[in-house]
């Protein structure tokens, strides 16, 4: 997932489980959830009415609606249209969970490398309804600066500095944290924004974000740290610091081509804070989901589960999208055909022209547009297994741990270390990596990744063999390589707000010819927040929405849905 924004520049001491939500409400005010900006919407409370997302006609009952993609966009809209009393057939060209992959490592139950999102933000609140839902475990992600990294090395130009918090660095960390907080207020009226975003207010919310879109939509994010006046009045070596070790996972240098409204989304609906990890791998999540047998739905017996109407298993991949009639007709790659009453394609978007044959007017031409300039990111990841978390042992020298979470501008730039229990394997993410950095990688074998790693980080820790501790085969991704995917995420560029909006508001189809009505499109990719499973439980419920319309049926008048009130809370529209 993409790196989280101003990971180093915070010590979080507040950590807390989804069921503690309620009492970290009550003793600090509403919390930062992913609402809005561009279209303020509470996904969280539409799927945990008690009245439900809403209804369809009997009649429809029963229906097929085809979901292309078993990833946690894909899954989610399976499940909630098995409620709505339709009959959900999920295709899958590769693995099952999309990016959510969660791979074991050899001769073990339940080691894993998190290989897609592995840090989840708690403002996810959609995100966590299914989590709970499924009784799912998670615990604080080990993150820089944090307590359950224990302790963080930052290691520049040769220069390494030992940390357990902020004030253990150099004043010139501090001075940059400092300055990208007043560039935040100076130029996005920051805390405001944020206390309205805490107070579900859309009104303020978009009073304030839409003038922004405005003003920044072709700027980048780089541009926004330079003419900054915070960061005018330091030197280079201060942006230069910022680009290496501002993210997270190795730095804001890689994002610094962005749409400075992609970052300013993530910070100011804090998916960069107060993360948490999934025990026992997130991917589980979305097989929970699979097999779960709803105690409400519509029409379907109790113990019906998606599992179950799929027959046990999702469909082959799709290699064509055809309208007949009303109807839209997939054929799978074994050349079998299906036709269905609507379709949700949760795929990555370029897929729609490089994999799968795809009736052309199906989409408009600007929305055609859209979908092939987005931009995809790269991104890389090495695990390997250790027999204990090692790491823990003190320097006799100087009380320090052996080793520590580590930001560097070394080819790993960024290593995380991952603790089962001091009896148990542990795991250390050798490198994570992005966009140039990650294509240094992509040409070469696992072995050779983990040996370069290994000398890499041989250099910030010289003392430390951590070859004798490594367990079983290691394990690696490029996510550009993989032909289901081709990057990792959704990287806007100045000047892509127009196609984010045309594909976010896709699911908008009352004023659509009506060969384009009945697909629909969803996933991280489409949403405003890429690489955020927010996104793509966000825009899930968008394609259910749609389908619910699309077919006749309504939502409660008690619990609108989003595209009851798209109409007035939408994305600002911006002229061609």
């Amino acid at each position: 997932m993409l790196a989280r924004v101003r990971l180093i520049w915070k010590t979080y001491g507040t950590s807390y489980t989804p069921n503690e939500k309620t009492k970290v409400s009550e003793a600090s005010g509403n919390p930062v959830t992913a609402f809005g900006p561009d279209f303020p919407f509470a996904y969280d409370d539409w799927i945990s009415h008690p009245a439900g997302l809403g209804e369809i006609p009997s009649a429809r009952y029963g229906d097929k609606v085809a979901v292309i993609g078993a990833g946690a966009s894909g899954i989610i809209a399976a499940y909630e249209l098995m409620r709505l009393g339709l009959r959900p057939v999920v295709y899958e060209s590769g693995k099952f969970g999309g990016r959510l992959r969660s791979q074991i490592f050899e001769g073990t139950s339940d080691v894993i490398a998190e290989l897609g999102g592995m840090r989840f933000p708690v403002s996810s609140a959609g995100f966590y309804h299914y989590v709970e839902k499924m009784g799912i475990e998670s615990k604080p992600f080990p993150n820089p600066l944090t307590p359950a990294a224990g302790s963080t090395v930052i290691d520049l130009e040769g220069e390494t500095h030992y940390a357990e918090t902020l004030e253990d660095l150099p004043c010139i960390y501090q001075e940059v944290a400092e300055a990208y907080h007043a560039a935040l207020e100076e130029s996005a009226q920051f805390s405001e924004l944020k206390q309205a975003i805490r107070e579900r207010d859309p009104v303020r919310i978009k009073a304030i974000w839409n003038p922004i879109v405005r003003d920044w939509d072709e700027r980048t994010f780089y541009d926004f740290i330079v003419s900054s006046s915070a960061f005018k009045a330091l030197s280079f070596r201060h942006r230069e610091i910022f680009g290496q070790v501002g993210f997270g996972t190795g730095g804001w240098d890689s994002d610094f081509p962005n749409s400075m409204l992609e970052i300013l989304r993530v910070n100011v609906t804090e998916l960069d804070e107060n993360q948490r990890y999934m025990v026992g791998g997130v991917e589980q999540v979305l097989h929970k989901l699979w097999r779960h047998q709803p105690d409400s739905m519509v029409h379907w017996d109790q113990g019906t589960s998606l599992s179950a109407l799929n027959g046990g298993a999702t469909r082959p991949g799709v290699i064509r999208i055809a309208r007949e009639g009303l109807s839209t007709v997939l054929t799978d790659q074994w050349g079998r055909c299906e036709e269905y009453s609507a379709v949700i394609v949760t795929c990555q978007t370029h897929l729609l022209t490089t994999a799968i044959d795809t009736q052309e007017d199906l989409f408009d031409q600007k929305l055609w547009m859209a979908l092939d300039r987005t931009r995809y990111m790269q991104a890389s990841k090495t695990f390997v297994m250790v027999d204990r978390p090692f790491w823990k042992d003190k320097n006799p020298d100087t009380g320090h741990d052996i080793m520590s979470m580590t930001l560097t501008d070394r080819l790993t730039r960024g290593t995380y270390l991952f603790d089962n229990g001091p009896n148990n394997p542990a795991v250390i993410c050798l490198t994570y990596t992005w966009m140039t950095d990650a294509l240094k990688m992509l040409p070469l074998p696992v072995e050779q990744r983990v040996e370069l790693a290994l000398s890499s980080l041989a250099k910030v820790y010289p003392e430390v063999d951590i070859r004798q501790h490594i367990l079983g085969d290691p394990i690696t991704v490029s996510w550009e390589s993989d032909h289901n995917f081709l990057g990792a995420f959704k990287g806007a560029l100045p000047g892509h707000y127009r196609y984010n909006s045309r594909m976010f508001g896709q699911f908008m189809q009352s004023d659509l010819p009506i060969e384009q009505r009945g697909i629909f499109l969803a996933g991280d990719g489409v949403s405003w927040t890429p690489a955020w499973v927010e996104g793509a439980v966000q825009t899930s419920l968008n394609a259910v929405w749609g389908v619910i319309n699309h077919l006749g049926g309504s939502t409660h008048p008690e619990n609108l849905g989003p595209g009851d009130v798209y109409p007035e809370w939408g994305p600002i529209q911006l002229s061609d």
